[in-house]
């Protein structure tokens, strides 16, 4: 009988719970230059959700096999293959869709990660950790002491931004909308944590003694990434990577005018494309030593195998959570 696989598949787009299938697949023989990959975990991403119905910038010709992030370990490697050996540990690609149990991909294009790290969190390093990573470097310089604020702080990405400034010295304004996720941020090292309000400003003067904050990470867009921007100090700068109110972001003349603040965006995926191999192993290196020294850390609520994908993507749709839902194979 011949070997095969399980993936996840969808054939149209719409309702994830509804289109999304679990099919067996042959399994891959390797080109020269490639490598054979069992996965080990993939999490689910809203972009992930988004991708299936149809709602993501970039749209994968159909039938399509979701998931954007995901981390396994070599099984076999191609004839011509001397820089990667079996038994390897490798973050997969940005566009090699994850929800999957095996994948074959040349080997260039995998980045080799310690085994200290574990599946799950290795499988979670490509894409919040390295969106706050490159947010805090690529548009403000910084020094430890100095300030920034973000919205939605309590998500992947904005937990990420917490657990890298800690380190780097850099103090952060945390804005989330719910007062019992106060505590929890503290705990993970947010110096200042706020429940968005009408005073928001007021309270971020008295929570940072009123020093100049000139960068804002905005992940929410409308009414709370306006309040967020007048906190920022003269000449700063508001990056812009989500929308999750799905309200556009309207800005005041005077904020530029004034104030001279600028607004930009960030997307992972633009700077993956961008990046050069040296400019990825730079980025990935810091954030692979605050990993193996349990520095930098995704809250997993649940993990599911791929043939509950139902059930994984039910849970992964409601709000409120505790963390990621991931998928383990």
């Amino acid at each position: 009988m011949d070997k095969t696989f399980k993936a996840a598949v969808y054939e149209t787009h719409g309702n994830p719970a509804a289109v999304l299938r679990v099919i067996e697949l042959p399994w891959p023989e390797p080109a020269a230059n490639e490598a054979v990959v069992k996965m080990s975990a993939a999490p689910i991403n809203p972009a992930d959700l988004n991708s299936i119905e149809g709602k993501y910038p970039i749209k994968a010709p159909l039938p399509a096999t979701p998931g954007m992030e995901g981390a396994g370990v070599v099984v076999e490697v191609g004839a011509a293959v001397n820089d990667l050996a079996v038994g390897a540990q490798v973050i997969l690609p940005h566009k090699l869709f994850t929800w999957r149990e095996v994948a074959v991909i040349a080997t260039e294009k995998l980045v080799a990660i310690p085994p200290e790290i574990g599946p799950i969190q290795a499988a979670m390093l490509k894409v919040n950790p390295i969106t706050a990573w490159r947010m805090i470097h690529d548009f403000v310089s910084l020094r430890p002491g100095d300030w920034l604020i973000q919205n939605a702080a309590n998500s992947g990405a904005g937990e990420c931004v917490i657990q890298i400034a800690r380190e780097l010295g850099i103090k952060t304004v945390n804005v989330v909308r719910r007062p019992e996720l106060v505590e929890e941020l503290r705990s993970l090292g947010g110096d200042a944590v706020l429940v968005d309000g009408e005073n928001l400003r007021e309270e971020v003067a008295e929570a940072t003694d009123k020093a100049p904050i000139r960068l804002a990470l905005n992940a929410v867009g409308g009414d709370n990434a306006l309040r967020v921007a007048k906190c920022l100090a003269s000449g700063g700068t508001m990056v812009t990577y989500g929308a999750m109110s799905l309200q556009p972001l309207c800005i005041p003349n005077g904020m530029f005018i004034f104030k001279n603040l600028r607004f930009t965006g960030f997307w992972v995926n633009k700077w993956y494309e961008a990046a050069t191999p040296q400019q990825r192993a730079e980025t990935f290196a810091p954030l692979f030593e605050m990993a193996k020294r349990g520095l930098l850390r995704t809250k997993v609520e649940k993990t599911y195998l791929l043939s509950e994908a139902q059930a994984a993507i039910a849970h992964a749709s409601q709000n409120k959570r505790s963390g990621k839902i991931a998928f383990r194979f």
